[in-house]
């Protein structure tokens, strides 16, 4: 399956926008800093350093997501003739500066971590080489794109580890927050572990398998409940008939009626639970249906679920066998930002941080080396970029004077399996749901902390 990135100009589906517009997907402070280093002939390369200061509450690590979308992005970035004239309406830049933004191409280097790779506090998930003003522009983007999409990709895989095998499917698009966050939510989720999606245009674009069936309204509209599951049955044999909509064991009994009254025919594949006491009930569902002779008919379980709620079950020993999770995972409800920064760590090939309180910045561009111990990774290291040192280097340079490379361009089964493989070796309390105590390592090499400290001597002398 390939990720069928689509057409630039359907990036957004809201009517009007288009890739044409991104240019002004900024904030303004970007554009007025890009014509003060025009002016100041400050275009040579920075070095701009993504990265989360520390990770939210429970989280062991995060998935990195969003690469992707933010290549794409470099690669096609341009302004057009309107949004040029828009920002001449506003009185704050010059004719040489418009003229300059009108000529504008994306021309630098972007290193950056696979997506599905697990990282932690302070490590790089991708770096800009570019010049200056270039780098300067893509903030807003880059960050808001990496954000979100590694927000609920991390969030997703809590859900999957929780689920313990069983499938998840995504059936949180409409109480997302808009339309763009929702499509890249079930790319995220894809790349995160989640079997499935209801959101059937993020089916279209991304090639992620698409799933669902009915709500409780259809089952309201038709005069009887056994009526609603007969012609539900009949247009769609292997389907999930949802049990819950008046009394959820007299719904049972009737998929099971129905089921004597279909005989070899009955090719319903499972009940869905969407309230209640789901382990009580699925109990009693279980029961119900075995008894019947309905040992293959699965139950299936939604109705606000989260990671907590799904290990209970699961360790109760549940009789469930998938789940559907919206909002809590949608929404990333217990942790929905991360502490993520874009920092200038180089200019004009010297060594830049900041010596804000609480705000560390490592200088210079960087590498991070995973370290095994036979199959299972134990540290990271964080070390300047060209150290050698024992561990896989996790930074990889995706794209090389604003074109995408090959290595920045992954089918999005590829990075399904990858984010299964590198969670596969992170020690067993780091990629549970429960809080790792003690917390995965991360270390800065001696040469990164020297280099850090010589900057900061010079910066603060």
């Amino acid at each position: 399956m390939h990720m069928n990135t689509p057409d630039p100009k359907e990036w957004f589906p809201v009517e009007g926008a288009a890739q044409d517009e991104l240019g002004l997907f900024t904030d303004l402070y970007e554009l007025t800093m890009m014509q003060a280093y025009l002016e100041e002939d400050m275009m040579a390369d920075a070095v701009f350093s993504l990265f989360v200061r520390r990770l939210p509450s429970r989280r062991n690590f995060l998935l990195a997501c969003g690469l992707d979308t933010v290549l794409d992005y470099l690669e096609n970035l341009r302004f057009t003739g309107e949004a040029i004239a828009y920002l001449a309406s506003l009185g704050k830049f010059s004719d040489r500066f418009l003229t300059w933004l009108r000529h504008f191409r994306f021309t630098g280097d972007v290193y950056a971590v696979p997506e599905g790779t697990p990282v932690f506090a302070n490590e790089p998930i991708l770096e800009v080489v570019a010049p200056l003003p270039e780098a300067q522009l893509a903030e807003t983007f880059i960050m808001n794109q990496i954000h979100v999409q590694t927000v609920l990709a991390s969030k997703a895989q809590r859900v999957v580890t929780a689920a313990a095998g069983r499938p998840v499917v995504d059936f949180g698009p409409r109480r997302m927050h808009g339309i763009d966050a929702a499509l890249k939510a079930a790319r995220a989720f894809y790349i995160g572990g989640v079997a499935a999606t209801s959101n059937v245009l993020a089916g279209k674009r991304y090639g992620v398998p698409v799933a669902g069936t009915m709500a409780h309204s259809y089952i309201q509209a038709h005069d009887d409940e056994m009526a609603a599951f007969r012609a539900f049955a009949r247009l769609y044999p292997e389907t999930v008939l949802l049990v819950d909509t008046y009394d959820t064991l007299a719904g049972v009994r009737k998929v099971i009626d129905l089921a004597r009254e279909l005989g070899e025919t009955f090719r319903v594949r499972a009940v869905r639970l969407d309230s209640g006491d789901l382990l009580a009930l699925s109990r009693q569902s279980r029961r119900l249906l075995d008894e019947a002779g309905l040992d293959t008919v699965e139950i299936f379980a939604s109705g606000g679920l989260d990671e907590d709620a799904i290990a209970a079950l699961v360790s109760s020993g549940a009789p469930i066998d998938g789940f559907g999770v919206g909002t809590s995972m949608g929404v990333s409800e217990d942790a929905p930002t991360l502490d993520i920064a874009y920092k200038l760590c180089e200019y004009a090939g010297e060594g830049r941080l900041k010596l804000s309180t609480g705000k560390p910045v490592l200088p210079g561009r960087k590498q991070v080396f995973r370290v095994a111990e036979g199959s299972q990774d134990v540290r990271d290291v964080i070390a300047r970029a060209g150290e050698d040192l024992p561990g896989r280097p996790l930074l990889a340079l995706m794209m090389h004077k604003g074109k995408r490379l090959p290595s920045g361009i992954v089918d999005l089964e590829t990075a399904r399996r990858y984010a299964q493989e590198q969670i596969a070796r992170l020690p067993a309390p780091v990629k549970a749901v429960a809080e790792a105590d003690p917390p995965y390592p991360v270390e800065v090499s001696p040469v990164l902390s020297d280099f850090h400290a010589k900057v900061t001597a010079r910066i603060g002398g």
